[in-house]
């Protein structure tokens, strides 16, 4: 039985105004420390306020890539990464990190664990791959479409495994990663939450035959906050972060592949 949660409240508006400033933070050039301009935020605001009212879950950003992607070769072993904006930056290091394999991103910014369901079937499913790296929750956390409880994360997640698991396709849960603040909403107090979520993850991914990758520990401070080394705004990752990120997902990609 595949459970269709889509747990959300939908606040548009507000939770608009959050999701265009996380995704501002993430798409800085690198190495930047500059805050997005008033003007930023406003041309931001508008596109997205459009973009909610119209494609709510974000169909449109891969439909065209997805239409043009071949049918996997009868021995690739394709991966897709389904995620946010870490997700998203990830990508570009791809064809360095993970050198000849094909692996696909498909990572959204301030995207949350129930726009992912609505478009898994799109940008996970008919894609066909072996294996779905999904790493998603932090955005739910911050708030970015509403006010979120870790039940309603944790039923998203189960869907997206259900559906998968139901299409064949081999699951790698990934740990939401260390956040002390969110700068987007401050006064949170994530971390303790993100440690909650992942340690029902891990029992979760042993209870259905899914792989848990554990980012968290690798990437954690002393303030259960991403260490200040391996990001520029505390959520997320600059290519250092990254470099940590490729061999524990490679590592968790292969325990998935070598599954009976």
């Amino acid at each position: 039985m595949i459970t269709l949660a889509v747990r959300t409240t939908r606040r548009f508006p507000a939770a608009g105004r959050l999701a265009v400033f996380a995704a501002l933070l993430c798409v800085a050039p690198l190495g930047s420390q500059q805050p997005p301009t008033p003007q930023q935020v406003a041309e931001r605001q508008r596109a997205e306020d459009e973009r909610l009212r119209n494609d709510w879950a974000g169909l449109g950003r891969y439909r065209p890539a997805n239409d043009s992607l071949p049918a996997p070769a009868p021995d690739e072993r394709r991966v897709v990464f389904m995620g946010n904006s870490i997700t998203d930056s990830w990508a570009r290091f791809f064809p360095a990190m993970f050198p000849g394999k094909p692996y696909i991103g498909r990572g959204i910014s301030g995207q949350t664990t129930p726009q992912m369901l609505v478009r898994f079937r799109q940008d996970v499913v008919a894609l066909k791959p072996a294996v779905v790296v999904i790493l998603a929750g932090t955005n739910d956390i911050a708030g970015n479409t509403g006010p979120s409880s870790l039940e309603m994360i944790e039923d998203n997640l189960m869907s997206m495994t259900e559906i998968a698991k139901a299409n064949g396709i081999r699951v790698v849960l990934s740990s939401v990663l260390p956040v002390y603040d969110y700068p987007w909403r401050q006064g949170l107090q994530p971390a303790s939450k993100i440690i909650a979520l992942n340690t029902w993850m891990k029992s979760y991914a042993a209870r259905v035959g899914a792989v848990y990758l554990d980012y968290h520990t690798a990437m954690v401070d002393e303030r259960q906050g991403l260490r200040a080394d391996l990001t520029r705004d505390g959520v997320h990752p600059t290519e250092a972060g990254y470099r940590i990120m490729a061999p524990l997902a490679e590592k968790a990609i292969e325990e998935a592949l070598h599954q009976p």
